[in-house]
């Protein structure tokens, strides 16, 4: 039976690592993992469930988990990210506020690598960006300014006509229309029943 488990671990592991990318180490943490469970199923039949979402603490150091370089989750212990948003949804469905909470990181912490941090910044100032930001929204509220409608109220007074309130055309074309259909009588029809 034992060369069977061997044979369904290495199966599961294989098919999970075709979309994960897994160090050596990690690779022979999932293979244990994934046989301890097999052998339990088989020898027990169940497995006791792991609360989701509870830990003991955090896999790693504040310290080690955000460095100049790159960032660790401090929930699976992976490290190497440039930033953790993308993880925390994929991985372990958390928010960054959330994942924030559960640590005790104070929200002066970037979830990124400073240095990736200050290389998007310098390529945000060498491009420009915010001044082309700037300007584009000056284009925008022009162009939104423009094309709201101004509309200038006649001062009405005692003797305000029909010919001093301006009628839209739409409006005069729809009151000509009705007053040219004439109102038809129904004809009451006797049935021979």
């Amino acid at each position: 039976m034992t060369s069977s488990l061997v044979e369904l671990t290495a199966s599961i592991v294989s098919s999970h690592t075709v979309g994960t990318e897994m160090s050596s180490d990690e690779l022979i943490q999932e293979i244990n993992r994934v046989f301890v469970t097999l052998k339990k199923l088989d020898t027990d039949g169940t497995v006791a469930e792991v609360a989701v979402g509870t830990t003991a603490g955090p896999a790693m150091t504040l310290k080690k988990a955000f460095q100049n370089d790159q960032v660790g989750c401090l929930v699976c212990g992976k490290t190497g990210f440039k930033t953790l948003t993308r993880h925390l949804k994929q991985a372990h469905d958390l928010k960054p506020g959330q994942y924030r909470k559960q640590f005790n990181i104070s929200s002066s912490q970037s979830l990124t690598a400073k240095n990736y941090s200050e290389a998007r910044r310098k390529s945000a100032n060498d491009n420009n960006l915010a001044a082309n930001l700037e300007k584009a929204r000056a284009v925008r509220a022009a162009k939104n300014k423009a094309a709201a409608p101004t509309i200038k109220a006649a001062p009405l007074s005692a003797k305000a006509t029909k010919a001093t309130i301006p009628v839209p055309a739409k409006t005069a074309k729809i009151a000509k229309t009705a007053k040219a259909v004439k109102p038809v009588k129904a004809k009451t029809v006797k049935s021979k029943a």
